[in-house]
């Protein structure tokens, strides 16, 4: 298996929508509401993409001013070429494309968590997430 990296290629919503379906990260993404995907795709900063041939085993997708911070918001593999270092690579790409001082941010899967520590990352327990439908307490 021949994998070629691809940055900012075009990609299509069905193209992603499959290959969440094909990794784990499906179950935490919205494959349903096309839309979404769409404007997921549409407004990344920054895609690296894995290709074996035409299909799309692999996705580093982020959002980032290149300079300080890139959040790394998806990070999908194939499951049938998990562990051949396909997400390391996908990773080691976003990262060289970024600029000396900026940091990748991600959050991670559950079932992940032990895979980031071992590459370098340290675990930050300051996170907070806001769901869309939970509005801003402005009284507080």
């Amino acid at each position: 298996m021949t994998i070629e990296y691809r940055i900012n290629a075009p990609l299509s919503a069905d193209q992603f929508i499959d290959l969440l379906q094909r990794s784990t990260l499906a179950e935490r993404r919205p494959v349903d509401d096309r839309a979404c995907i769409e404007g997921m795709l549409a407004n990344a900063s920054l895609t690296i993409s894995a290709w074996d041939g035409d299909l799309l085993v692999g996705i580093a997708r982020s959002v980032t001013d290149f300079h300080y911070a890139c959040y790394l918001s998806d990070l999908a593999v194939d499951a049938s070429v998990q562990k051949s270092g396909i997400g390391k690579r996908l990773q080691a790409v976003t990262q060289q494309q970024l600029g000396p001082q900026c940091k990748l941010i991600l959050l991670a899967a559950p079932s992940a968590n032990a895979y980031y520590e071992p590459l370098g990352y340290q675990n930050n327990e300051r996170c907070w997430v806001l769901d869309r439908d939970v509005p801003i307490n402005e009284g507080h």
